[in-house]
């Protein structure tokens, strides 16, 4: 018959601060679930393990009033995967989805309960959880879950668990499944039955003790339709039905009680518990009174063990164990009483209630709970066991009260820890039962050196455990002892909080691989105790937060627990803000410490979350921690270059604003080997400085030009003057000498001659050098973007300064040559081009972008020389050739201070390009 499946919570994406996936295993009127982070990303994911592979029959989900998913997705899946990866969606298989309702008819006040009818087998369970409903109470867009609730069958249990859930649903469809508590004994033969008190909503309205006496008087109307005592069976259907009632209202009551603490309105919490004390003394002596218990002296239901509800065929629950002898069967059935019913007088029957068992987190109580044997109990069912107390032992609370104090000051003298408190008791329960109460009593007690030898004593014991030991009590040793190590981590004498560490480190590396417990051990441990160590990384103690981060660091290093990847998932959490200096400044150390150590590549830590974690660091509160930032995000940037620049804002001007993203960007710059904002200003105000003095000295150069022009010029007149005089004087001799041989006069040295290439040519008139400029002249050429006639050795700052099209052009800080905007970005990323060298060291021509020697003459080699510039297009023409000029007119071209000159030296050619401003450069008519 389908019952409650047991289960743990094995892993989940994330959750908000005490609302941890872990809450979803306990069911009671009182419980908050689990809740997402705040502005969490979507998908959500929870994965369940249940006790025992299982086939499921139906699912139940207790969504949050607002905070709701629009979608929850299930799948299954046989086992985990070799090593833990509980994110790998693609090991399990899906089974279907639920779309849940918005809640806006009810004002988010009401909760969905959610049932689905499923037939599947496996242990472990995923539930994805999509994007929330929108609404005005879930500011931070988070999704919750209250509860959810299992339903199956043993896949093992027989013939039986081949039935198909076809048979079922039409059973439901019709109103089979009555929900009426008192009806349910008419389908209890049925193999598909499913007891409403396995429903989801019976635990979550009901007062847990009055939940155990329902449970308990339902198996015992069953003995009694059996035995066909059907009066009897009539008086407990009765007494189910009025129980739920009440167990509501006490559950109401709780509730209520639970509302007035969290306000700190304590009186009317006192004047709840009260009111739950008197009505629930008034119920269990009406059940007195209706002989539904025997009339003998009672004792207190944790006394007992509770019983199993559970299938007696199933292999995995043992067949319940009795503590007292059953009474026999009187001859009436109003008689007929039951030793779980066996109370003590009403004014002791309300003092305490039984509370389920819960990995690692002990739930609420306010006695202790009974000492049971969990293996005869459901997994979810079993309470907290504690040490029983005996009648006769202790007299009153006062009496026992001074008992404790009296040995508690004892203790130091005697060298024992004092006996555990009511308080400790309830607290440690569980791991008194497995590792003893003197042990305990030990971690428990107010002196230091006992709770450090109560843990050294732990390590040898656990060190010394042979091999062969039963798989459960191995089990049930290790989790007590992370349990005792939780607390001790907390401690804040630096010996005991050592010894935890060492027990911790024990258990992770030589307790589990040698007993082979598994993974699943493992990452409780780490789960249980990483998240308190990453607490003591913030303490005031340098030497507590250094030890606590060089453990975490070594334990993540562990081959045992890297594959979880579970420490990197708590390290990028998002830091609090208003976590302290100390914590913020060690999470962030610890995290760049290990993201070197593992990686981005399947160790835990991605891209996505690092850079999120970082992004939202830079806006910490703490100078230190928004640096410690920005050296992460450029570890990250010199490995994953693009993925990176995806969570930053764009680089400009506005971004630039802030102090912390311009030292970034700069940053990348510098690791992209690109010039800083601050590199290139100095490099435009370099290269500005040296065009004004090429200017200055090009000027300068004009200016000397001009005035030996002037000096030339008067000389040649003076020189006329003078032949003129001496030509009249020797006419006659003139006349009677013979012809001399003709002589050229030195002032027309500059005429027929290109000043640039020097090539001398008859054909070099006024037109014939301006076609010679235009077409032929070796060291000048055309622009292509303007047309006019520049010479190569200035073709760069023609191109950067004078150009109709400069604004098009920047220069590359690689070769300093002009490069078109549109193409300078994709020329820098791939440096290719060929690094120029100072101006004094070499020269760099435009054209093949070759260095070679420095100064004027050079030019002339490298452009005009057999073995000179290769791209030079007009070296097709040969120095001193003559070329035919046909008469007509030609393109034109403007020499100032050379054009009609007869001066009879050689002008040198001036340094640097020309200008438009010196008439040097020439413009096709």
């Amino acid at each position: 018959m389908p019952h409650k499946i047991g289960f743990v919570v094995v892993s989940s994406s994330g959750h908000e601060d005490g609302f941890s996936a872990r809450e979803l295993m306990i069911h009671a009127p009182t419980v908050s679930g689990w809740r997402s982070p705040r502005f969490c990303q979507f998908p959500q994911e929870i994965v369940l393990q249940m006790v025992e592979r299982c086939r499921i029959r139906k699912l139940q989900l207790l969504a949050h009033q607002y905070m709701i998913p629009s979608k929850v997705e299930f799948y299954i899946s046989e086992s985990l995967p070799e090593y833990f990866t509980p994110y790998q969606a693609e090991r399990f298989r899906r089974l279907g989805y639920v779309s849940l309702c918005d809640n806006e008819k009810t004002g988010c006040k009401a909760r969905e309960l959610k049932s689905v009818y499923v037939d599947a087998v496996g242990q472990f369970l995923k539930l994805i959880f999509h994007q929330n409903h929108v609404n005005k109470y879930n500011v931070y867009n988070q999704v919750a879950l209250v509860a959810v609730n299992i339903i199956g069958d043993p896949a093992d249990f027989g013939d039986e668990s081949n039935i198909t859930s076809r048979e079922k649903l039409i059973d439901h469809y019709l109103g089979h499944n009555a929900e009426d508590p008192a009806l349910e004994g008419t389908c209890s033969g049925k193999s598909d039955y499913i007891s409403p008190l396995d429903d989801l909503a019976f635990d979550m309205y009901q007062d847990p003790e009055v939940a155990q006496i329902i449970r308990r008087l339902d198996e015992r109307k069953r003995e009694a339709v059996q035995k066909e005592r059907y009066d009897y069976a009539k008086k407990l259907k009765q007494a189910i039905a009025d129980l739920q009632k009440v167990g509501e209202r006490l559950g109401r009551y709780e509730v209520e009680k639970r509302c007035a603490v969290e306000k700190e309105d304590y009186d009317l919490a006192k004047e709840k518990k009260q009111q739950m004390e008197r009505f629930r003394s008034r119920v269990y002596e009406q059940l007195q009174l209706h002989e539904l218990v025997d009339t003998e002296p009672m004792r207190r239901p944790l006394d007992l063990p509770l019983q199993p509800l559970a299938c007696p065929s199933s292999p995995h629950h043992q067949p319940p164990i009795r503590s007292l002898p059953q009474p026999e069967e009187k001859v009436t059935e109003n008689r007929r009483a039951d030793p779980f019913l066996q109370e003590k007088p009403s004014s002791h029957l309300l003092d305490v209630s039984p509370q389920r068992l819960t990995v690692d987190r002990p739930p609420p109580a306010t006695e202790p709970p009974p000492k049971t044997h969990p293996e005869s109990l459901p997994y979810d069912e079993r309470p907290l066991p504690v040490t029983r107390k005996q009648l006769g032992v202790v007299g009153s609370e006062a009496e026992r009260r001074d008992a404790l104090g009296d040995e508690a000051c004892r203790a130091d003298t005697t060298g024992e820890p004092e006996p555990l408190t009511e308080k400790a008791l309830r607290e440690a329960s569980s791991a008194v039962d497995v590792l003893g109460e003197t042990l305990v009593a030990g971690a428990y007690s107010r002196m230091w050196s006992h709770r450090e030898d109560a843990l050294l004593t732990l390590h040898k014991q656990l060190t010394d455990t042979p091999l062969g030991t039963p798989k459960e009590d191995l089990k049930s040793t290790l989790r007590a002892a992370v349990f005792l190590v939780r607390r001790a981590i907390r401690d804040i004498v630096t010996p005991v909080f050592q010894a935890s560490l060492k027990l911790l480190k024990m258990i992770i590396t030589q307790y589990i691989p040698k007993h082979k417990l598994g993974r699943l051990e493992t990452a409780h441990c780490v789960e249980r105790t990483i998240p308190v160590l990453l607490t003591r990384t913030g303490d005031s103690s340098a030497r507590l937060r250094v030890m606590a981060s060089n453990f975490i660091q070594e334990i993540a290093l562990f081959k045992e627990v890297k594959s979880l990847q579970v420490i990197p998932s708590y390290l990028v959490q998002p830091l609090k803000a208003n976590s302290s200096t100390h914590l913020a400044m060690s999470q962030m150390a610890l995290l760049a410490r290990l993201l070197r150590d593992l990686g981005t590549e399947g160790a835990g830590f991605t891209v996505d979350s690092v850079m999120r974690f970082s992004v939202q660091a830079l806006e910490h509160r703490v100078r230190e921690v928004r640096e410690a930032a920005v050296g992460m995000i450029l570890d990250l940037y010199a490995q994953h270059r693009a993925l990176v620049l995806e969570y930053l804002p764009p680089d400009d001007s506005t971004t630039r604003r802030n102090v912390l993203y311009k030292t970034i960007f700069e940053a990348f710059a510098k690791i992209d080997g690109r010039p800083t904002d601050a590199e290139m200003r100095a490099q435009k105000r370099a290269a500005a400085e040296e065009a004004e003095k090429r200017k200055k000295e090009e000027i300068k150069a004009l200016q000397g030009q001009l005035a030996a022009l002037k000096e030339m010029q008067a000389e040649v007149q003076e020189k006329e003057s003078e032949a003129t005089k001496a030509k009249n004087q020797d006419t006659q001799e003139r006349k009677a000498a013979p012809p001399n041989a003709p002589e050229i006069p030195d002032n027309h040295y500059l005429d027929n001659l290109c000043i640039f290439c020097g090539e001398r040519n008859e054909s070099f008139t006024e037109e014939g050098l301006d076609l010679h400029y235009w077409k032929h002249c070796l060291m000048l050429t055309r622009c292509e973007h303007c047309r006019q006639v520049v010479e190569i050795s200035s073709l760069t700052e023609h191109l950067l300064t004078e150009c109709d099209q400069k604004d098009g052009f920047g220069r590359c800080y690689r070769c300093s040559e002009a490069i078109s905007k549109e193409e300078l970005p994709r020329h820098v990323k791939t440096r290719d081009c060929n690094p120029a060298k100072s101006e004094k060291l070499a020269n760099r021509c435009p054209l093949c972008h070759e260095n070679f020697s420095p100064g004027e003459e050079a030019w002339k080699a490298h452009l005009m020389g057999p073995a000179g510039c290769t791209m030079n297009l007009r070296r097709t023409h040969v120095l001193h050739k003559t070329p035919v000029l046909p008469p007509g007119k030609g393109p034109a071209a403007t020499r100032a201070g050379t054009s009609g000159s007869k001066v009879g030296s050689k002008i040198p050619t001036p340094k640097g390009g020309l200008s438009k401003s010196s008439s040097r450069t020439y413009t096709k008519r």
